[in-house]
């Protein structure tokens, strides 16, 4: 860091030899001048470093530091830009593909206790034998009823073609059996029914035929594709009604979303983009759909629901291509720029633009906007049903039992839980009663 420093320094000492004109206080930095502060500020900061690693009372690691200096400067600027150094890259680029190197389960935290809340169907853990409600002792040889889930995430993580040994206790059992499993690669699937069969996906609800249910966890390069054949299967039922289930879908890849919103839309604004130091972009539908122009349609949306899921449901709202019911969306509608650092090594995630929905109304929460201002996506009027904390907590313990491929029980016992859904349910019985 030395020649660092004395870069710097040096820099800073000839940009002092350029010639000052006459400045005021209304007048814009010359470049010169920027290039002025600039080095004054890398100076500080460089000066600051030093002190640090040759003054503090104990020795420090140097990678760390530098690590610390980038991620407050991006915590400085928003909750959205964030450093990803390289021990977290591998991690960072599984989240945005969800693609993953595990065995392909999901643990919950009970009281003194970890159960395993789902088991994706043909993971290395379903052919183990391994099933929903199971609970979770060891993990190579580890204890880990007392861990968090994610520490129990890191544990179980490992290279790929690996085996990790499971100690998994099976209701009823007083034995813990060890299993010994090899780690495979995972892909989550984005794009879910009702229920899992032995065959797949189950897209009725029962008790009211033909309404379809799809729901999207997640959009990434794979959801496309996923739901495409959702579709395809939901055409040979022949639904009167499509509820597509958006809640507390986090978002992810905005071309994903866009493309998803195309297969709704014949023509039109689906979103635009604009930012200080990024072109103004515009997406617009394609002439032409994969759902038919008639088939009505929900979108269940909740307070959680953000990002790439509210550019879809602003677009399906504003189009008037769906009803959109549920709670108040998030109100995350900036954008994310993934800047590559170190040769690939590591990145920096920096906002660098927001996101308009069709009506040119913004779908970001800005710090100085308050409930009543206009900001992420609102149910259509007559379709807002809230949950309470309790009533989140109760949908959320089901929905991943769908997930987990348990059986969800008969349609009454969902809808006891999921006022939005009963609601949704509702609406498209009404459209079948009156005809539409």
């Amino acid at each position: 860091m030395r020649w660092a420093l004395k870069t710097v320094l040096v820099a800073a000492v000839v940009l002092q030899l350029i010639p000052r004109g006459p400045v005021t206080a209304d007048d814009p930095p010359t470049a010169a001048e920027r290039a002025r502060q600039d080095f004054e500020l890398m100076r500080l900061l460089a000066e600051a470093y030093e002190q640090v690693d040759t003054q503090y009372v104990r020795e420090v690691d140097r990678r760390k530091l530098v690590d610390a200096a980038i991620r407050g400067m991006l915590k400085e600027l928003d909750q959205y830009s964030t450093w990803v150094p390289p021990e977290e890259l591998g991690r960072f680029e599984q989240y945005l593909e969800q693609e993953f190197v595990g065995v392909g389960i999901q643990v919950q935290q009970g009281p003194g206790r970890l159960e395993i809340s789902t088991v994706l169907r043909d993971s290395p853990a379903w052919r183990a034998g391994v099933r929903p409600a199971d609970l979770l002792v060891e993990v190579d040889g580890t204890q880990v009823s007392m861990l968090s889930p994610g520490e129990v995430s890191k544990l179980i993580s490992g290279p790929l073609g690996r085996a990790v040994v499971l100690g998994v206790q099976h209701p009823g059992a007083a034995e813990i059996s060890k299993l010994e499993i090899v780690r495979e690669k995972i892909q989550m699937p984005t794009v879910t029914g009702v229920s899992r069969t032995e065959t797949g996906w189950k897209w009725l609800l029962e008790g009211v035929k033909p309404v379809a249910y799809v729901r999207m966890a997640h959009f990434s390069r794979v959801t496309t594709g996923e739901f495409r054949e959702a579709l395809r299967q939901i055409a040979e039922l022949k639904p009167q009604a499509l509820i597509v289930d958006l809640r507390s879908n986090p978002g992810g890849l905005m071309d994903t979303a866009i493309e998803v919103a195309d297969m709704f839309l014949e023509s039109g604004r689906i979103v635009s983009m604009s930012g200080r130091a990024v072109k103004e972009r515009v997406w617009d539908a394609k002439p032409g759909t994969e759902i038919p122009a008639g088939l009505p349609v929900a979108v269940l949306i909740n307070r959680q629901s953000a990002s790439a899921s509210e550019v879809l449901s602003a677009a399906l709202q504003d189009r008037e291509r769906a009803v959109v019911m549920g709670e108040r969306s998030f109100g995350k509608g900036s954008v994310q720029t993934v800047v590559r650092m170190e040769n690939g090594r590591s990145a920096m995630k920096l906002t660098t633009a927001g996101y308009l929905r069709p009506s040119g109304v913004n779908i970001h929460r800005y710090p100085e906007l308050k409930p009543e201002d206009d900001w992420g996506v609102k149910p259509t009027e007559g379709h807002a049903v809230v949950q309470t904390d309790e009533q989140f907590s109760a949908w959320l313990k089901q929905r991943d039992q769908r997930d987990g491929l348990v059986p969800a029980g008969d349609l009454a016992t969902v809808l006891s839980v999921d006022d939005a859904l009963r609601h949704a349910v509702e609406w498209a019985s009404g459209l079948q009663t009156a005809g539409q």
